[in-house]
């Protein structure tokens, strides 16, 4: 039973990020008027659901992704999309009055909108008859959706879990190296660098490894004494841990105990750290997209939907708190790359909405579509990609 659970772990990865973005977008365009009849976790043909109101409610048969069918004039472009065009009918008038056999019977109402009803949906019940401001809201919701995810996830693992770090205790140290030569022992303690605080080994790394050339000095406690050493870092190659650039640092060959500590979060100290946490993330996320433009990153560090489900069920086998950061890492990347202004994405859309109140007027259909094909492409392009990192890195593994 345990296994099972493990392998269910990818469709609650993808299931819970997923449709959080797309709760985002409904609940923004139920908040502003626009007849949003379908709202799906996963794509194609309806699976199952219920009808409450004016809203479908489904699970469909590709339990990846999701969407929300939304009164707008790039309806029926969409359907192809979400794969579900044999259901959909028109929105804007003609609609059979006598229910039309690829709709269940659940479904029709006699007095409701079209698809599931005769009548026409009105022209303020659209996107694009709702001001800027209010389409951008819409197409941004799923991305803060995503975002306040991320916070929430990490800021109730702070507060479950409590917060974990290092103790600055050394191990063992390099023979030959600087901090062998300085005397440094197993057992000592660091306490503080050049006369800054430290106790945990991510803040002795982050005060040492910037240092390549001159001297850093260490106050550490051994038994009841205070010891200062003033120690010079020989300089090594590294990667940068979040592009994968290289990069020089300094190193003083200490080995660090590995006894994690954990303490104690307090309700709003969880939500400060959580929102931090989100932050230093969504940095990271940026700086690695940076490197992709800039060629400083490699492709082939991009992973798809099956790295994706490996990492999420070797998470489940590490513990909740692992499969929950997990959770609140792909969110997080979710929201920021639906925010790239490729046309499909909701940063490409955003752009357009943007675009045509800057020229006073909308696009023409021929370049909407024409837009559509692009941003299609590009992220047909990237999912291959993706999948080729995928199956190269499983076969080379």
């Amino acid at each position: 039973m345990a296994s099972l659970s493990v392998y269910i772990a990818p469709l609650l990865v993808f299931g819970l990020v997923v449709f959080v973005h797309e709760l985002g977008h409904f609940m923004a365009a139920k908040i502003t008027g626009v007849y949003a009849p379908v709202f799906s976790l996963g794509w194609g043909r309806r699976f199952f659901g219920w009808k409450r109101g004016e809203t479908d409610y489904r699970v469909s048969i590709f339990p990846i992704g999701g969407y929300v069918r939304m009164a707008s004039r790039d309806d029926e472009a969409l359907a192809g999309i979400e794969g579900a065009s044999a259901e959909r009918g028109s929105l804007d008038g003609g609609v059979a009055s006598q229910r039309p056999p690829e709709v269940p019977e659940a479904l029709w109402d006699p007095a409701g909108m079209a698809p599931f009803g005769p009548k026409a949906v009105p022209a303020d019940r659209w996107v694009e008859s709702k001001s800027t401001s209010a389409r951008v809201f819409i197409l941004a919701a799923g991305v803060i959706m995503n975002i306040l995810l991320t916070i929430v996830v990490s800021s109730g693992i702070y507060y479950r879990y409590g917060n974990p770090y290092l103790p600055a205790v050394i191990d063992s140290v390099v023979p030959g190296a600087p901090a062998a030569l300085a005397g440094l022992q197993s057992g000592d303690r660091i306490t503080a660098i050049n006369g800054e605080q430290v106790r945990s080994w991510d803040q002795v790394l982050d005060r040492v490894s910037p240092i390549t050339s001159g001297s850093v000095s260490l106050d550490v406690l051994r038994g009841a004494d205070t010891l200062r050493r003033e120690i010079t870092p020989q300089i090594a190659e590294s990667t940068d841990p979040v592009t994968g650039a290289p990069r020089k640092v300094g190193r003083v060959g200490i080995m660090v105990r590995d006894s994690v500590v954990r303490e104690p979060v307090a309700l709003g100290a969880a939500l400060t750290s959580g929102t931090r946490a989100t932050w230093t993330m969504a940095r990271n996320v940026v700086q690695v997209l940076g490197g992709l433009m800039s060629g400083e990153v490699s492709a082939k560090n991009l992973g798809g939907p099956i790295q994706i489900a490996r990492t999420s069920v070797q998470a489940a086998r590490n513990g909740a708190e692992t499969l929950w950061s997990l959770i609140a890492f792909l969110s997080l990347n979710i929201a920021i790359l639906n925010l790239v202004p490729i046309p499909v994405l909701d940063g490409g859309q955003i752009l357009m909405v943007l675009a045509e109140r800057v020229k006073g007027s909308e696009f023409s259909m021929r370049t909407r579509e024409a837009v559509a094909r692009v941003g299609v492409l590009a992220v047909l392009a990237l999912i291959l990609l993706v999948t080729f990192n995928d199956v190269r890195s499983f076969f080379t593994r």
